[in-house]
């Protein structure tokens, strides 16, 4: 989120919890990218705040929901108050239970594994439009032929980041294999280690396709515990998803701390798998 615009959102969210009959006296910032995390103290909620044209809010609630009713492993709603999304001086906030991270206990591969696989049998018995994971490609695709929004990619990279995410989406999609409800980016980053296990947050990524694109988004030694992996699909799945973070690093507009080092480092990594996987550069 913009700098000038964080005062504000965290004002948004404190009134919003002032009014709901909550106690937001202060207000921790525990996160910032396209929405804001914070931790709205003494009531020890959990507030999401994005910009009003962000109506993703309404589809994450909405799927939490469904999801925590077939028991899936999912950050919970704040339960004190209605669930749904507050609009508030442009912004949308939706309140969630805060979990405290318990920091000392390690993910297991077996345990993250496992989770994930609870959360896909839930998503299975839910049906709600949503994009296609071909779509979130498209974006990355999009990004790459704007060069104005990309302008410090040398030709090079951005000839072989197109041609990658090109010729790996046909692969994946000729395959034909069976697609589901997926979190779209189960990344360590967006898993929390609480007392009640291990619980999936940010599913406004949601997506449809093969579960080996989530897997690809989880370490390496996860797939060995999930059962029934086509790891031919997992290994496009990992170059695929190599490509689009990529792509992402070299948007102007990003803001991850150390984006422009991470992009250098996995364009390596991609000419380094494609070589190992015998993969044609040229799409």
């Amino acid at each position: 989120m913009e700098a000038s615009e964080v005062a504000r959102a965290v004002a948004a969210a404190m009134s919003t919890a002032s009014s709901l009959g909550l106690a937001a006296d202060d207000a921790i910032v525990l996160h910032d990218s396209n929405k804001l995390t914070l931790r709205l103290l003494p009531c020890d909620v959990l507030a999401r705040v994005a910009p009003a044209a962000h109506q993703v809010a309404r589809f994450e609630v909405e799927l939490a929901q469904r999801l925590a009713a077939f028991g899936c492993p999912v950050a919970a709603l704040e339960p004190r108050v209605e669930p749904r999304v507050h609009e508030r001086d442009g912004f949308v906030v939706t309140l969630w239970t805060y979990h405290e991270p318990v920091t000392f206990q390690e993910i297991s591969p077996a345990g993250y594994a496992h989770a994930l696989e609870r959360l896909h049998a839930g998503m299975r018995k839910i049906e709600m439009p949503t994009p296609h994971f071909t779509d979130r490609v498209e974006q990355a695709q999009r990004l790459l032929a704007n060069r104005e929004h990309t302008p410090a990619l040398a030709d090079a990279d951005r000839e072989l980041l197109s041609h990658t995410l090109r010729r790996l989406r046909r692969v994946i999609g000729e395959r034909g294999g069976a697609e589901q409800l997926l979190h779209g980016e189960p990344h360590p980053g967006n898993v929390l280690t609480t007392r009640k296990g291990l619980l999936f947050i940010d599913l406004e990524t949601c997506c449809r396709g093969p579960v080996e694109f989530d897997l690809a988004h989880a370490p390496e030694d996860v797939s060995e515990h999930y059962p029934g992996v086509d790891q031919d699909l997992l290994r496009e799945c990992r170059t695929l998803v190599l490509a689009m973070v990529t792509t992402w690093r070299w948007d102007r507009d990003d803001q991850l701390p150390n984006g422009r080092r991470l992009g250098t480092e996995w364009l390596s990594q991609i000419r380094a798998a494609l070589d190992r996987e015998g993969l044609d550069k040229r799409g």
